[in-house]
């Protein structure tokens, strides 16, 4: 028994090592790809040129701090953040509500989101305001689901998944109202360019402001791993073992809520990595939080720096990023749709 768990102890380790390494690879080759393409030896070079360790060619140095620090690195960490908690609220979801195809929309985040960002459009306030819009309406929605599910008395699964449903359903027909009302020719165009998500906007500024909080909330998700476990074998089970069932439940949706209206607040509406992602995790390091939640949250920086690397070299000009995790999130779904029919967990 012991030979058997060091194994597997061995065999996780060897796991994360391997997608620690995969995310690095997948940096530097987010680094070095794009309309003036690098070598690794380019990066390299800077390196040493800003460690002082080579003698610095001023011109070059001051082109590479400009492609490198100033437009890629900053979308390679907001990629890689929000590929991270868009995933970890994927995974809390789907243990939470015991579901295969549960993702950070389910209780109306996404469609709250939307609504946020699309008022301020339209009220021409500055970008900053629409994040902090799309932020507020994503909360705002959730709320709304958790409040509805709560006319019900105690909420349960079934409920809060019904009141996510009207609160996803009244926001969605009231972006509806909005788009109808904008003007064709100025603020349609800027809404539905923010609907499809881009990471185009996004500074280092905003990043140090807000990964330290995303990274809070994943943390938080992270510590939850083993209640979430015993919450997935049913809620009296879980009681019988001391989880207390409802403050587990509504703290987990609270920290996932949180990281995932964050997310959608900086980059737009990215679909499809929360409910996938989790699953690739699951495939690799098994159902158990503790390891999921992690596992995670490096498969989903490694696929989002992925799709934004696409998205800006594919063509001359850039895709936005949503219809990238969408092309690449079908096949990821079918696969999905396979487990589901087989059982989870």
């Amino acid at each position: 028994m012991s030979r058997a768990y060091s194994t597997d102890r061995a065999r996780t380790l060897l796991l994360f090592l391997g997608l620690v390494a995969a995310l690095l690879a997948t940096c530097i080759a987010a680094l070095s790809v794009g309309r003036y393409g690098l070598s690794v030896g380019d990066i390299l070079g800077f390196l040493a040129s800003r460690a002082k360790l080579a003698a610095p060619d001023q011109a070059r140095d001051d082109l590479l701090r400009n492609i490198l620090v100033d437009i890629r690195l900053p979308r390679i960490l907001a990629a890689a953040v929000i590929g991270a908690a868009l995933s970890v609220a994927g995974a809390a979801y789907q243990s939470v509500f015991r579901n295969p195809l549960a993702s950070p929309g389910l209780l109306g985040a996404l469609g709250g989101a939307s609504f946020g960002a699309a008022l301020a459009l339209i009220l021409g306030l500055s970008w900053i305001a629409v994040q902090g819009f799309a932020f507020a309406g994503g909360i705002g929605a959730v709320a709304l689901g958790v409040g509805v599910a709560g006319l019900f008395g105690e909420a349960s699964t079934i409920t809060l998944i019904l009141g996510g449903m009207i609160s996803g359903a009244f926001f969605t027909a009231a972006l509806s109202i909005l788009k109808y009302a904008a003007d064709p020719y100025d603020q349609l165009p800027a809404i539905v360019y923010w609907l499809m998500g881009s990471l185009a906007a996004i500074g280092l500024t905003q990043i140090l402001w807000t990964a330290p909080l995303m990274l809070a909330g994943m943390a938080a998700l992270a510590l939850l791993g083993r209640p979430l476990d015993a919450l997935a074998m049913g809620e009296d089970e879980a009681r019988g073992l001391g989880v207390p069932v409802a403050a587990l439940r509504y703290g987990a949706i609270a920290a996932a809520t949180f990281i995932s209206a964050l997310s959608v607040s900086l980059a737009g509406m990215i679909g499809w990595i929360g409910l996938f992602a989790p699953h690739f995790a699951r495939l690799m390091v098994g159902p158990g939080n503790a390891r999921l939640l992690p596992a995670s949250a490096l498969v989903g920086a490694i696929f989002l720096i992925a799709a934004d690397t696409l998205a800006r070299s594919l063509t001359r000009t850039e895709i936005p990023i949503g219809i990238i995790t969408e092309l690449l999130g079908i096949p990821a779904f079918i696969l999905v749709l396979r487990r589901a029919r087989k059982g989870w967990m």
